[in-house]
């Protein structure tokens, strides 16, 4: 079932309407995007593994049976201590990672495109969004369509200024009040600072949105030809308060007309 939804501007104001493609009454299916999603993420999982020798280097040896003492190998000399053995101080792993394993998840293009579409139709269930976290206070439509305009902001002050006449004050101040610090030892390396996810905004193309909003917790932009399941079910949980642009619907029904059914 095919649905008309009010094209805003800059300012908040409907000023058109468009209908929406058909993939957005697709049935929801979290299963099939969580699989997608897991999918996508471990292509980014760098193998790992250990050197074969590793705490094997040492001359220890088992002094066997009959001597009151346990059988674990122990180097030569009087202090007698424990080497080579898995339960030692430096001795080697008992199942040491090894770059063999097959880490890549892998799924069928067409689960995968499903998983897409199921994706973007939640975007569109306003009890989706608000399940997942978002504050939709002062939203006045979900899905948010807006004008081609919205892909032109060159200045981060342009683009929080357009998301607030847009309504997404509140979500904005949302992740914004929910940035900590992080604990452990991701502080040193280049993840310091923790925050929600907020807005995704889905142009048909970028320029200069990007990089303006890019200064903005929690916003992240996206062409339409991008598009992926982790950018709209973010930790594997749909319906993520999403805006397009006019022509980002448009493209968005070129490209997948059959709405994935062939």
């Amino acid at each position: 079932m095919t649905k008309r939804v009010k094209v805003f501007n800059l300012d908040g104001k409907p000023v058109d309407k468009i209908t929406l493609p058909p993939l957005f009454s697709t049935p929801i299916r979290p299963d099939v995007i969580k699989r997608a999603v897991l999918a996508i993420q471990s292509n980014r999982i760098q193998p790992k593994g250990r050197d074969p020798m590793a705490g094997k280097r040492t001359t220890a040896e088992s002094r066997g049976v009959g001597l009151g003492i346990a059988r674990i190998p122990r180097i030569k000399g009087p202090a007698a201590t424990g080497a080579f053995a898995p339960g030692t101080v430096g001795g080697r792993l008992a199942h040491p990672p090894v770059t063999e394993k097959k880490i890549v998840k892998r799924i069928p293009k067409k689960e995968k495109r499903l998983a897409l579409f199921s994706a973007i139709a939640a975007t569109s269930s306003k009890e989706m969004v608000i399940s997942r976290g978002h504050s939709v206070e002062g939203v006045p439509q979900i899905p948010m369509v807006v004008v081609d305009d919205l892909e032109n902001l060159k200045r981060t002050k342009d683009v929080e200024e357009t998301l607030i006449k847009l309504g997404f004050l509140s979500d904005i101040l949302r992740v914004r009040e929910g940035i900590k610090i992080r604990a452990g030892k991701g502080k040193m390396r280049g993840r310091r600072k923790k925050h929600a996810v907020g807005p995704l905004i889905v142009v048909a193309e970028d320029k200069g949105i990007g990089k303006a909003a890019s200064n903005i917790p929690g916003v992240d932009v996206v062409t339409v030809r991008d598009l992926n399941p982790e950018f709209l079910a973010p930790g594997t949980h749909p319906g993520r308060l999403t805006i397009w642009t006019k022509g980002a619907v448009e493209v968005l029904e070129k490209l997948y007309s059959s709405s994935g059914e062939d």
